[in-house]
């Protein structure tokens, strides 16, 4: 049987080779193991969050190229002494050398053992901010530049912090304070949050049985705002052009008290299919979920009393939710305003005169945020913007974000 930190290794090894999200392919991993979940996701997710910290000790005690898998085996052990507190130094040490000999790197083991030794008896993390958070120095820039050093400064710490989960009460059935009551039951410590529910204590929804009633979904807390500021109301025809998984456009659907029509679309079949299922176990009907290409127009769809349009994004508002973002080429990224503006553009031909449309980001990024609604609005004089928010990651809310919400005119 493989150990915990053997899976834990072949799964960053999968990670870093191929460029794959680590919460698909940790989820993937997890559902094929018994062994120590909560430890396999600790280290898997800390190592993605923390690479650049750790390179730094592995590039200040090594002075020569180290292989691919080495190297993560250097960080696990790196970020059990830094960043692990229960697990003891010597285990860290010692279980990183059995480990290269487990994946048959033996010739390394005594410099594995040497570097962390080195490491334990270090510690000491730089106040450089890149290093210190482990984010890349030119999205550090990139962000001091649009929002501020002292505001980048106070969302940073955060950005390697479990994200707090938010249960989203199904107020056909429950508010917020029946939810407490429902999630106790089930043996979940929770807390009432406004109209939503903190989770306070480790959970799981497949054996929670208020989830398997509909009592509840899980949405971000910056998700469930914007998805509100939308201001839908009862018998309304709603579109929601970048819907699955469908958080926000449950949220909306609550708003309408489960009447009127709210067309929910994605690119792909297989996620509409989530939007459905979720919907069903809700008991939600007036959602009608299908697929469409938001950066089309579709001469088909009806006019809409409000469009929610949550478009593709860097995601730089997210990565303590996926680590791997924040290590993105921001040239990668240039042509993504472009999409944008088009699927606003195109979005905004659904709506109704009067009505009222909210554009959306899960980034940090203003020429993926205001600099998309500033062009959208100088080219679309009929619209005006009523507000538009950013949101910047912290310990208790959301996660980073942007919406603004805008409505029609007469011409």
């Amino acid at each position: 049987m493989k150990s915990s930190r053997l899976i834990a290794f072949e799964t960053l090894y999968k990670i870093f080779s191929d460029n794959s999200y680590s919460n698909l392919v940790l989820d993937s991993v997890l559902k094929n193991t018994q062994d120590d979940k909560q430890f396999i996701s600790a280290l898997v997710y800390g190592v993605a969050e923390r690479k650049l910290t750790l390179d730094y000790f592995i590039e200040k005690y090594t002075d020569c190229k180290l292989k691919p898998k080495v190297k993560i085996i250097l960080r696990m052990g790196i970020y059990q002494l830094l960043f692990m507190d229960k697990v003891p130094a010597s285990a860290a040490i010692n279980e990183s050398v059995k480990l290269t000999k487990e994946i048959k790197q033996d010739y390394y083991s005594k410099l594995v053992n040497a570097v962390l030794h080195k490491v334990d008896g270090d510690r000491q993390i730089p106040d450089d901010l890149s290093v210190k958070y482990s984010v890349p120095q030119n999205l550090i820039n990139m962000w001091c530049k649009q929002y501020g050093e002292d505001t980048v400064k106070e969302f940073l710490p955060c950005v390697n912090d479990k994200p707090p989960v938010f249960a989203i009460p199904n107020t056909l059935f429950v508010d917020a304070e029946e939810l407490t009551y429902e999630l106790a039951c089930d043996g979940i410590e929770s807390e009432v949050c406004g109209d939503v529910v903190k989770i306070i204590s480790p959970f799981d929804l497949s054996e929670s049985k208020a989830f398997e009633n509909g009592l509840f979904y899980i949405e971000d807390l910056s998700s469930y705002n914007c998805a509100k500021a939308l201001g839908a109301k009862k018998d309304e025809t709603v579109l929601d052009m970048c819907s699955a998984p469908g958080g926000k456009a449950f949220s909306v659907s609550l708003d309408m008290e489960n009447s009127g029509t709210l067309y929910a679309f994605d690119l792909y079949e297989q996620r509409v299919g989530l939007i459905e299922k979720s919907a069903g176990r809700l008991g939600i009907e007036n959602i009608k979920a299908s697929v469409n290409d938001a950066s089309v127009f579709n001469e088909n769809l009806p006019k809409a009393d409000r469009v929610l349009c949550d478009v593709p994004c860097s995601g730089f508002g997210i990565i303590r939710r996926k680590p791997e973002i924040r290590y993105k080429d921001l040239d990668s990224i240039k042509d993504l305003p472009a999409l944008q503006l088009k699927i606003l553009e195109i979005s905004s031909e659904y709506l109704k005169t009067g009505g009222t449309i909210v554009y959306s980001t899960c980034t940090l990024n203003k020429k993926e945020n205001e600099k998309v609604v500033s062009a959208f609005l100088d080219k679309n004089k009929s619209f005006a913007l009523v507000y538009e928010k950013t949101v910047f990651p912290s310990i208790d809310g959301g996660d980073g974000f942007y919406y603004a919400v805008m409505v029609k005119n007469e011409n």
